[in-house]
């Protein structure tokens, strides 16, 4: 199993960037616009998420900390194709208004390792550029074109 680890200083502060992540059925509008084009509940605990790319994933979430501000979910079925496909991000307080923005995933086949990590790469910097400037919303710039699922 591939474990895939991505990490991004966010210009504002934890409870912002937690309030975006938390929000789970909230990704195109709160956390990360361009990449998310679309995301709707499907039932409480699993949705639909539609990539600026076209493609789409189903993922179903499986635990929330709010104290540790840690969101884990699982992706159930996708392009991928991953035989196994688990995730978590937390949100930490790194001082002075700034939060770390931790992301890991684990996956199967270890093929996948790169595509998942260039697609949560393209993620991280629409969250960055959307979230950044101490919460206040940005239009999202266009994600990078060649990431491909």
């Amino acid at each position: 199993m591939s474990t895939i680890i991505r990490e991004v200083i966010i210009e504002a502060d934890a409870t912002s960037v937690w309030d975006a992540l938390r929000d789970f059925g909230a990704l195109q509008e709160k956390l990360a616009p361009g990449f998310v084009t679309g995301c709707r509940l499907e039932t409480s605990d699993t949705r639909i998420v539609t990539f600026f790319n076209g493609a789409e994933a189903r993922e179903r979430l499986v635990g929330v900390d709010e104290e540790a501000r840690r969101l884990a979910y699982s992706v159930i079925e996708s392009g991928f194709d991953a035989t196994h496909h688990n995730a978590a991000a937390q949100i930490i307080d790194d001082g002075a208004g700034r939060s770390r923005f931790a992301w890991t995933v684990d996956v199967l086949p270890d093929e996948l390792a790169t595509p998942i990590g260039e697609m949560m790469e393209t993620g991280l910097d629409a969250m960055k550029e959307h979230l950044d400037d101490r919460g206040i919303v940005r239009e999202p710039s266009e994600p990078r074109g060649d990431v491909a699922v």
